[in-house]
């Protein structure tokens, strides 16, 4: 009997070896009378790898994963999340960094026609990216869907077009291309409703919005949120009803910049204040400040680390135009548009830490670094 469970066994230490196992081939006649119930379950296991190269391999596949009881069944909340850097350099490749696996991966956009050389990604919300197209035959910008391979191509408002800032805002709704273009010394405010699919025209803010043209609008209470250059505020726009409003939230003392995030966990969303403070313009110390909505005022939280502090301030060179902000799944993420790494909070710990430099990128490239929060979701429609 032992003799026959080391046969059996094969880590034992007088178990022989075995010849490979010949697996059977599977039965097509039983396979495709597999229950749609049971192959959705499999499919809503699937690595996101492999959930993604599935849909090409037969029109069965491709057709349920759409369906409405797979959608009804299984979310996109079981897919990874990324931070996506994105550089003028690369043509049609961005990189991925898997937070919750500290590993990186490259996403390449699928169709050189929907995504030419020229394109640039400037925004990101819900599983959507927003590039623009800038070449004379285009005149568009371009919504895409990396997950589903989906895309729409959205005319100007009017050509040519020029545009100060761009923030891309998704809903389960529909989506939002919010815009500001400057035409005879006015600032104009366009707004892209893909559900109407029209563009709206509204008057736009003065005095100017940051001249930070890397920051975009932050989504809080259906309204989109911005800072204005010193002596610095807080306004938002109505997305509906077009209306500027400015905060009388009174802001920390002795601000030298200052950026907005808006983030939260479990339904609950915050606005938050990443600021620099210091003076003649020189940050000593960068803090984090939360909206305190029944007392309409900003309560201060954290402050970044002096080690950390010191590091940032180095590769920005007290440059203030080049920092932007932004939230990632529990994450505030700071960022210099001359450097490729991130400096991070993480809310749920109250630690910071650094995201170090993609192994990808060459040591020559200096400047023209793009961060995005990148949140696949499959049914997110263009």
């Amino acid at each position: 009997m032992k003799d026959q469970r080391d046969r059996e066994n094969p880590y034992s230490p007088t178990a022989t070896a075995k010849s490979p196992v010949t697996v059977p081939a599977m039965d097509p006649q039983i396979w495709s009378r597999l229950p749609e119930e049971l192959l959705e379950l499999v499919l809503s296991f699937l690595p996101l790898k492999t959930f993604y190269n599935l849909r090409s391999t037969c029109k069965r596949f491709n057709s349920l994963v759409f369906s409405s009881s797979f959608v009804s069944k299984h979310s996109s909340s079981s897919f990874p999340s990324f931070l996506l850097l994105s550089h003028p350099q690369c043509h049609r490749r961005l990189a991925l960094y898997d937070s919750s696996l500290a590993t990186w991966r490259d996403l390449t956009l699928s169709s050189p026609k929907t995504t030419p050389p020229t394109s640039s990604l400037l925004s990101s919300s819900n599983g959507l990216l927003c590039f623009s197209l800038p070449s004379p035959s285009s005149s568009s910008f371009l919504v895409s869907n990396a997950l589903s391979k989906s895309s729409r191509l959205i005319k100007f408002p009017f050509y040519p077009f020029s545009f100060d800032t761009l923030s891309l805002v998704s809903t389960p709704l529909g989506y939002y291309i919010f815009t500001i273009s400057s035409r005879s010394n006015l600032n104009s405010v366009f707004v892209y409703y893909s559900k109407t699919n029209y563009w709206r025209e509204f008057d736009g803010f003065e005095p100017v919005l940051s001249e930070n043209y890397h920051e975009k609008g932050v989504y809080f209470n259906e309204c989109l949120y911005f800072t204005t250059p010193e002596p610095f505020s807080v306004v938002s726009f109505d997305l509906e009803s077009g209306k500027w409003e400015r905060s009388v939230a009174r802001l920390p003392n002795d601000l030298t910049f200052l950026r907005l995030v808006s983030g939260g966990g479990g339904g609950e969303r915050k606005l938050y204040l990443i600021g620099g403070i210091g003076r003649n313009g020189i940050s000593r110390s960068v803090k984090l400040w939360e909206m305190n909505e029944e007392m309409n005022n900003w309560v201060e939280i954290e402050r970044v680390p002096e080690l950390m502090c010191q590091k940032f301030m180095s590769v920005c060179y007290h440059n203030y135009q080049h920092v932007y902000c932004f939230w990632h799944q529990g994450m505030i993420c700071i960022c210099c548009y001359t450097w490729p790494e991130i400096l991070y909070f993480k809310s749920s710990r109250r630690t910071w830490h650094w995201l170090p430099k993609c192994p990808s990128l060459p040591e020559k490239w200096s400047c023209g670094f793009r961060w995005f929060s990148f949140v696949p979701d499959l049914y997110a429609s263009v």
